[in-house]
């Protein structure tokens, strides 16, 4: 209003009677009569002259101008008559939809237009919402109407209805539609939503979209369309689905992939006829494979269980299957063998009873232990009864019917000739061991299992990591190596034991109640009935009861060692450490006297107790000084005696067990009471220091003494010495003396000898040298002769040579020269040299030129000529033209 005040003072000029208003197009004013109370509308273009009566209530204010495609809302708005126009009462006044809204497009006003008295503007300018393809809005109905159904309108409707009722046949829809209030349901796109003031947008609707191989899953909200309300049902077909309002997504169901490998394990929840148009009941079970279809989609009252995998057979394996389906119908309790080369499908409520198995094939070295478990004939025609256990031998492939149950697959066993097993009849009971040879167990047999003590056990592990036992110290001697594992033993092979050397071990059979013992090395095997006799002897130092177990008692020598504290007559306390050599005196020829060594089981025990009474009863009978000086004759003459010529024996033999001490070492002698040890200990101080004592006086008497007898022995030799020296002087100057004179005469003998001997060699060098020079004259004129004789040899040879090749070849020269004359002469003719002879000269020459012949001679053979030039000339001549050419 306050505007439009404004305005005035612009569009109209006032006096004080007379208001001229001046309203521009798409304007409008609103004018309140005074008198009558009574407000118009004036629309432009136009000027308004205000009376005094009236008052300018509103404007001008522009029209309200609705762009295409959008919308306002107008409160309280007028009554229109049929022609199109507002209505008006009984005083004048336009009438109002008081409370009431309008939704105006640029449909329904085209034109700008003004707002008539009491109208509001409730919403601006809006634009009109697009629903996008595959999309919509859920309306509802805030009251009731009756909507007219255009052409657009319509084909919305119709989509929606289609949706929810999920099918693709035409229905005839009404000409309008009546709604109520609390309706709902949807503006399907693409189309644009024209807001009505019955209905509310309560929200946006997306389709969802299914794909291929999925559903989706619907449960309907309110009865509609034959469907109750809470009931579910899948829609399948691809594509996008929009839902209703009267339905609710559960969910996407994916499908499942069926091939020739897997199928699909259903239960049906409830009763209702499945999509292959299988009636099912409620609970029932079964299976989709690729035969049916390709996939599967779970219904909604289909339960998906598990996805089964096929089951495939080869020719080398079976199964047996639990409650199998034969006909159609599932036999329980029953079972069924399927042989390979097959595929199936494990039916609901099938089972294999072990899986798929394969088929048993034996060997010549191997059987089948069978039993069968209800009475049946056999492929061979036997007749089987139930419980009855027999053995199939191979070679043979064997399937075994559901009738037979297999108890163990066995194999014939090879043992070497230190090897064996138990092997226990189970009719009779009888146990028996069978040692080296191929055994192949009966139908009614079974390999026994023998059980042994638990100390035999450790024992037999003990001997088996190569441990022994030291009677001498009682402890137990290990091997190096401590990390040997202690397997178990196969209690059903026949228990073997390796005696050792220079060892014995005897068996017992409980049976028969008699024994028998192994001299090593020797190799033991255990009988059913026998078992072991343990021995436990005593050990440590001093010896105590039970501290060595063993198998195996050895033979000896060896020792064994004992503490005894004695006392003697003056009541002397004594520990002895006492070592006594043993052996056992066995005479393995004599059978009856073997078992007598294990009559005594504890034999260091009772052999060191035996002697250690013996000794501590020859102890207390002397003093301790007696003791002190003879203790080991004391104590060997106690254990061994004394023999008839009064000395100590030298054996002690223990007849129960031919036992034999051969010798006592006495390894220490302590007292046990300090008074004792004190006055032991001052009488040995005493006794070194007496025996020191003397010894030292009789070093030194003995020392004086050899003194003495070297400076007597040194005089002697000094005297000696020097009557030597002296006949050696006497010697010296004999020999110098005889020297002298053999020099003397020597040296004149031995000139004179020289100069004989030089003037002989003299001599005999120049008779010598003389007939050298001789022999070498002579072969030198030798020499020269045979020289000469060669070279005038050869001169004549060489002249001779020369000579016969000057012959050679003068005689081959006139043969050319010859046979050249005579060719010349062929070459002329005889008629030729004829007519050349009675030529004149002139002619004669130019027949030589013309012949080539330079100088010629023809004589008549009476006169001689000289020719030995003339062959030379003629060839210099030959030549010398030659080079001129």
């Amino acid at each position: 209003m306050e505007g439009s005040k404004a305005q005035l003072s612009n569009r109209f000029s006032q006096n004080s009677t007379v208001t001229v208003i001046s309203i521009a197009p798409y304007e409008y004013i609103h004018v309140l009569d005074t008198n009558s109370n009574v407000t118009s509308v004036i629309c432009g273009p136009s000027r308004y002259t205000r009376q005094d009566h009236e008052r300018l209530v509103c404007g001008p204010s522009s029209m309200i101008k609705i762009p295409p495609r959008h919308y306002t809302t107008i409160g309280n708005p007028v009554v229109l008559g049929e022609d199109g126009n507002p209505q008006r009462d009984e005083y004048g006044n336009y009438k109002l939809r008081h409370g009431d809204i309008e939704v105006r497009t640029s449909n329904s006003s085209a034109d700008p237009f003004p707002l008539y008295p009491g109208e509001i503007v409730e919403e601006t300018i809006t634009k009109l919402l697009v629903v996008e393809k595959n999309q919509a809005l859920r309306l509802r109905a805030t009251r009731d109407f009756v909507q007219d159904v255009d052409e657009h309108s319509r084909r919305q409707d119709t989509d929606s209805i289609i949706s929810f009722s999920d099918n693709d046949e035409e229905t005839n829809q009404p000409e309008s539609i009546e709604r109520f209030a609390g309706d709902e349901w949807l503006f399907v796109g693409p189309a644009t939503y024209i807001p009505r003031v019955e209905v509310t947008i309560v929200g946006n609707v997306s389709s969802i979209i299914i794909k291929m191989n999925s559903a989706l899953h619907l449960r309907v909200l309110r009865e509609s369309n034959g469907r109750k309300a809470g009931s579910e049902f899948l829609i399948r077909r691809p594509g996008h689905y929009l839902p209703s309002v009267d339905e609710e997504i559960v969910g996407m169901v994916q499908s499942h992939i069926l091939t020739e490998k897997c199928a699909l394990h259903l239960r049906a929840q409830k009763k209702f006829t499945d999509i292959y148009g299988i009636s099912r009941k409620a609970g029932e079970e079964w299976l989709v494979t690729s035969e049916m279809a390709d996939y599967h989609i779970p219904d909604v009252d289909e339960e998906v269980l598990a996805t089964v995998n096929i089951t495939t057979l080869t020719n080398r394996q079976y199964c047996v299957i639990l409650d199998p389906h034969i006909d159609g119908e599932q036999k329980l309790g029953t079972k069924k063998v399927v042989k390979g080369e097959a595929s199936f499908f494990l039916s609901p409520g099938e089972s294999l009873e072990n899986g798929v198995e394969q088929i048993y094939v034996l060997a010549e070295d191997e059987a089948l232990l069978v039993q069968a478990i209800e009475s049946f004939q056999d492929d061979t025609g036997e007749d089987r009864c139930s419980g009855e256990r027999w053995m199939l031998q191979g070679p043979v492939e064997y399937i075994p019917p559901v009738q037979v149950k297999v108890l163990e697959q066995r194999v014939a066993l090879p043992l070497d000739a230190n090897e064996g097993i138990y092997v226990r009849d189970l009719t009779s009971g009888q146990v028996r061991a069978v040692i080296g040879e191929t055994y192949m167990l009966k139908a009614n047999e079974e390999l026994w299992e023998k059980e042994l003590p638990l100390e035999v056990e450790s024992l037999l592990e003990t001997q088996k990591l190569g441990n022994t036992y030291m009677p001498s110290s009682g402890v137990i001697r290990k091997r190096s190596k401590m990390d040997i594992p202690q397997g178990l033993r196969d209690k059903t092979k026949v228990v073997k034991f390796r005696v050792p050397h220079n060892c014995a071990i005897q068996l017992y059979n409980y049976k028969s109640k008699a024994s028998r013992i192994s001299f090593g090395p020797d190799m033991v095997m255990l009988m059913p009935d026998e078992q072991f006799s343990v021995m436990s002897l005593s050990g440590d130092k001093p010896k105590r009861p039970n501290v060595i177990k063993s198998l195996a008692l050895q033979l000896g020598p060896d020792f064994m060692t004992d503490i005894l504290v004695v006392e003697t007559s003056d009541h002397a306390r004594l520990r002895l450490t006492l070592s006594y050599n043993w052996h056992f005196d066995v005479d393995r020829t004599d059978t009856s006297s073997e078992g007598k060594i294990f009559s005594v089981r504890d034999f260091t025990g009772d052999a060191c107790k035996a002697m250690g009474s013996r000794v501590r009863g020859a102890v207390s009978g002397v003093t301790f000084d007696v003791f002190h000086k003879n203790s080991i004759k004391i104590i060997r003459a106690s254990v061994f005696g004394m023999n008839k010529d009064g000395k100590v024996g030298d054996r002690f033999h223990f007849e129960s067990n031919n036992l034999v001490i051969t010798n006592i070492d006495v390894q220490s002698v302590e007292p046990v009471d300090d008074e004792t040890r004190n006055s032991l200990q001052k009488s040995v101080q005493m006794a070194i220091q007496i025996t020191t004592d003397s010894q030292e006086a009789a070093a030194k008497h003995n020392a004086l003494q050899e003194e003495e007898q070297a400076k007597g022995a040194l005089q002697q030799q000094r005297l000696k010495n020097e009557a030597l020296a002296e006949d050696a002087k006497r010697k010296l100057l004999e020999l110098q003396a005889e020297s002298a004179a053999v020099q003397t005469s020597g040296q004149a003998r031995a000139e004179a000898k020289a100069k004989a001997e030089a003037r002989s060699i003299e001599g005999n060098a120049a008779v010598e040298q003389a007939k050298l020079e001789a022999e070498a004259m002579r072969i030198k004129v030798e020499q020269e002769m045979k020289i000469l004789k060669a070279r005038q040899a050869a001169e004549i040879e060489h002249a001779k040579a020369l000579n016969e090749i000057e012959v050679v070849r003068q005689r081959q020269l006139a043969e050319i020269e010859s046979s050249k004359f005579k060719s010349m002469v062929d070459a002329i003719g005889c008629s030729t040299i004829e007519s050349i002879a009675r030529a004149g000269p002139e002619m004669q020459a130019k027949l030589l030129g013309g012949l080539g012949i330079k100088s010629m001679m023809i004589t008549d053979g009476k006169n001689p000529i000289n020719l030995f030039q003339t062959a030379s000339q003629m060839v210099e001549h030959t030549t010398a033209a030659e080079t001129s050419q």
